[in-house]
């Protein structure tokens, strides 16, 4: 997974009166946990932009002026009601021997059959949380709808990878073709309808033979 260098001061002072006056100055006040105590370190607002207004998953390098630097991921995010500036950000330090959890970002390759037939392609996570050690978290899940016919379902279990695990139930549906109105059905499409109407186990949903 790629990873973000953020330039932050280490910070003494924690009360609400030395955290407005880092707000009015442009600095963001945030966290480390996960260590042997919390951390509290503050950044320029403008530093976060490729971490907070993105799409893509991120590790984050905090990279201190005293030459100390901490490998994490971005916990929690407050932003102001009104202006929706950044007001404070939680972090959690990783190590490359332990697992974490993230939300990982989904992308689809091919184009799906039941799709070009007129069905609806519905997806009910745009994001999947995948647990691994940091240098296994994957940038994206790709997820090929090539296989997918009208009333096919791609379950979680058929992601399965060698290098992360998924955590969510094994009957999450990660996407499916529903039929629409305009939805030209053929045979195969009738078949794929047949046998996810039979409630036969996930492995089988989708087969195109």
């Amino acid at each position: 997974m790629k990873s973000i260098t953020i330039n932050g001061s280490q910070r003494e002072s924690v009360g609400k009166k030395a955290t407005k006056t880092l707000r009015n100055a442009g600095q963001v006040p945030c966290v480390i946990y996960g260590g042997d105590k919390p951390l509290h370190f503050s950044s320029p607002e403008l530093a976060f932009s490729k971490l907070v207004y993105t799409a893509s998953a991120h590790t984050v390098v905090i990279a201190l002026d005293n030459g100390v630097e901490y490998n994490a991921i971005m916990q929690d995010i407050q932003f102001h009601p009104v202006t929706d500036k950044i007001i404070h950000i939680d972090f959690y330090q990783i190590f490359e021997d332990k697992e974490i959890t993230m939300e990982i970002p989904v992308h689809t390759t091919g184009s799906s059959k039941g799709v070009m037939n007129g069905g609806n392609l519905r997806m009910p996570f745009r994001k999947l949380r995948v647990k691994a050690t940091p240098s296994n978290l994957p940038d994206f899940v790709e997820i090929d709808i090539t296989p997918l016919k009208i009333g096919s379902k791609l379950y979680i279990t058929e992601l399965e990878n060698e290098n992360y695990k998924f955590v969510h139930p094994d009957n999450t549906v990660v996407c499916q073709v529903r039929r629409s109105r305009l939805a030209v059905v053929d045979a195969d499409d009738e078949d794929e309808e047949e046998v996810e109407a039979g409630d036969v186990p996930a492995t089988q949903v989708g087969d195109s033979e």
